[in-house]
């Protein structure tokens, strides 16, 4: 049985160079609560969503208005029961142009359906992309948790 990972598309009106710098700016539409840098090539950062979400992320792959990629090096999610779940797999941010708007491609690979955290995590990723980051690169603001 083959089993794909979670992904979700945008298609927005703003430019490639737009929406890379956007994914960059974590703080500005995953959540506040970020230590570390998320813009570089090799950067470290950690998330916390109290004591139900950590992550630290390292930026493993950067090319500027078409791709950013995260692998998790670190996770520790308190609501299933593998903790460390994440860790190990990669988000990937694929940006092309299409017809003179630019899509969005977000992938989390290792988030797959046969996985506990699947139906959670994919749901929070949904919301994020397609309500803070999207408004972030549409209207300049996002809605990142607190």
């Amino acid at each position: 049985m083959t089993t794909t990972d979670f992904s979700s598309t945008l298609l927005v009106d703003q430019r490639p160079e737009t929406v890379f710098d956007a994914i960059k700016k974590v703080r500005g539409w995953w959540t506040e609560n970020v230590e570390g840098n998320t813009e570089h090539l090799n950067d470290f950062f950690e998330v916390r969503f109290d004591d139900v979400h950590y992550s630290r992320q390292q930026l493993v792959e950067l090319i500027p208005a078409r791709k950013v990629v995260w692998l998790i090096t670190d996770s520790r999610l308190s609501f299933i029961s593998d903790k460390s779940e994440w860790t190990g797999t990669r988000v990937v941010f694929d940006i092309t142009e299409q017809e003179g708007q630019t899509q969005l491609r977000f992938t989390h690979i290792g988030l797959k359906p046969e996985i506990e955290c699947y139906g959670a995590c994919s749901n929070a990723w949904s919301g994020y992309m397609r309500n803070s980051l999207f408004n972030l690169i549409t209207k300049g603001e996002g809605q990142p948790a607190k």
